[in-house]
């Protein structure tokens, strides 16, 4: 190994370690020591160091390393959100199961007080500790329509909105027709959950797009840096990393734009205010 070599290894070294540090102070500022107690990075943050500091010592290129870290440090909030899409179509699935529940509970001629404790128990996992804590409140001898307001604060949900504000309204007004606006709320609940399991077919598939799109631009980089290093010769200039650059803006640019494509907006909650409420 000669003198130049070398020395772009110990530039590019600290070139790493530098971006390690940034991430640092981004990622956790520093804070008063106490004890003994060891400050550790998430697991991401050493992944994206740990491609920096590999890419740079790999190709020389400081802009290939601070891609490559960023790369890695945004992959979940430009490819993920598959868990939290799932976790939506369960929470919706539930509700509608519930709100079926409910509807056939209160055809047996009961009250809302007695039908809600009695569904709770085969409510499904996503939505069963919210209805959990409404069952203990109404133990408690909490009022049914304070006790609702505190089901919507823990659901947290635009569609959960629109059964809690029927069931208030029954709870204020005690007037008849709950079983039908139920049986409503239940079909319109299942349209909305078909909907969203057909938008989220299609956010799938671009997603996996998306990914095989970065995974051929790696692998055919890669696979030129080994068979023909010359091509990508010219990039080791300065004037080649300002164009890399330039590269890296505009698939980052990409990126975010279908990421945009594939978020959810944020839909107005009914019942928003009720997060309000005393506890």
């Amino acid at each position: 190994m000669d003198v130049s070599t070398l020395a772009g290894l110990m530039v590019f070294a600290g070139f790493g370690a530098a971006l390690w540090l940034l991430v640092v102070v981004i990622v956790r500022p520093p804070q008063p020591r106490t004890g003994r107690r060891r400050v550790r990075l998430p697991r991401r943050a050493q992944a994206a160091a740990a491609v920096a500091v590999l890419v740079a010592i790999v190709t020389r290129w400081p802009v290939a390393a601070a891609a490559g870290a960023a790369l890695v440090w945004w992959w979940p909030a430009l490819f993920g959100g598959a868990v939290g899409a799932r976790l939506r179509l369960e929470r919706l699935e539930a509700l509608a199961c519930w709100t079926e529940a409910l509807k056939d509970t209160v055809a047996g001629a009961i009250g809302l007080d007695e039908a809600i404790p009695a569904t709770t128990a085969g409510a499904a996992a996503a939505i069963r500790p919210a209805l959990d804590r409404l069952t203990e409140r109404l133990r408690a001898r909490e009022p049914l329509p304070s006790a609702l307001r505190h089901l919507a604060v823990d659901l947290d949900d635009p569609s959960a909105d629109l059964v809690v504000a029927a069931l208030l309204l029954n709870a204020q007004l005690r007037g008849p027709g709950l079983q039908a606006t139920l049986a409503a709320l239940a079909v319109s609940t299942r349209d909305e959950l078909d909907l969203r399991r057909k938008v989220e077919a299609g956010r799938r598939a671009l997603r996996t797009g998306v990914r095989i799109i970065v995974g051929t631009t790696l692998g055919f980089v890669g696979a030129l840096a080994l068979l023909d290093s010359a091509y990508l010769r010219p990039y080791d200039s300065l004037t080649g990393q300002l164009v890399l650059a330039v590269v890296a803006g505009i698939f980052a640019a990409a990126f975010a734009w279908l990421r945009a494509l594939g978020r959810d907006g944020d839909p107005t909650r009914l019942l928003a205010t009720a997060g309000t409420v005393t506890r």
